[in-house]
């Protein structure tokens, strides 16, 4: 019989984490196989330390790696945020299309949750729909689909989201209707509202909030509690959110007092 391995000491182990901590704070972002190669130990060890950090809330997931926890306060660029909660991100986007019906006059919001809710449509068998978005990212999701009319709104573009903002897209936005308005946001906070870091992206949709009928916000569950710089509207002023199944039971019992149905998935 061959022997057991012996475990690897507790300290040995805290050292390492550390030492992977140092990385990212250095270089931002880190991935599995440079760190396996770099202390010459397995992934499935290296998935292990960063699952654990990730838990104790120094550092976030992502596929392939970890990167440093982002301020919900500052702007990312959606390259970074993409990568983030990803598997969360595609089972929200897939409960906000199923609420999505034929014929109707809906808006997409910049953002990596909304942009699921664009390749769930394009995916799905849905007859006919006009997409209202200020997004380059999904409007180009949907270009070709010929059942999906899509209006782009014009504006000023930001690049750190693909989106246009500003005088321009409000106006535009301001002769427009719509049945229901799916908005991606930075902080979900029961008692301050809806936030996000850029004050022209916040005016935009605050816009759109005013003018659809029904308000879904999608946000994975680490966007809950969070505050931003720019308050889009309060929480009474949408119907639903739908977020992922982590979420703290108390923001989701926040919600609810105040009249929001939160979905879980």
């Amino acid at each position: 019989m061959n022997p057991k391995t012996p475990a690897e000491p507790r300290l040995l182990i805290e050292e390492r984490r550390r030492r992977i901590l140092d990385r990212l704070n250095e270089q931002g972002r880190v991935t599995v196989g440079e760190l396996a190669n770099g202390f010459g130990i397995s992934a499935v060890t290296i998935r292990g330390d960063l699952d654990v950090l990730d838990q104790r809330g120094a550092l976030v997931r992502s596929h392939g790696g970890a990167l440093k926890r982002l301020n919900p306060r500052q702007d990312h660029p959606l390259k970074v945020k993409e990568t983030l909660h990803h598997a969360a991100k595609v089972r929200i986007g897939q409960a906000a299309a199923q609420l999505i019906q034929a014929d109707q006059k809906i808006i997409l919001d910049s953002g990596t949750t909304t942009v699921e809710i664009a390749r769930q449509l394009r995916a799905s068998k849905i007859k006919a729909l006009t997409v209202i978005t200020n997004a380059l990212n999904i409007a180009m999701e949907l270009a070709n689909l010929p059942q999906v009319s899509v209006i782009m709104l014009g504006g000023m573009l930001r690049q750190m989201s693909y989106s246009l903002v500003g005088p321009h897209a409000e106006q535009f936005l301001g002769d427009l209707n719509a049945d229901h308005a799916f908005l991606g946001v930075d902080g979900l906070d029961p008692e301050i509202g809806l936030s996000t870091p850029d004050v022209l992206e916040a005016k935009l949709n605050a816009l759109m909030i005013r003018i659809s009928r029904e308000v879904t916000v999608v946000a994975d569950s680490s966007k809950l509690g969070e505050r931003s710089l720019s308050v889009i509207a309060r929480v009474e002023n949408v119907h639903r959110v739908i977020t992922d199944n982590k979420a703290a039971p108390e923001i989701v019992e926040g919600l609810q007092a105040r009249g929001v149905e939160v979905l879980l998935v």
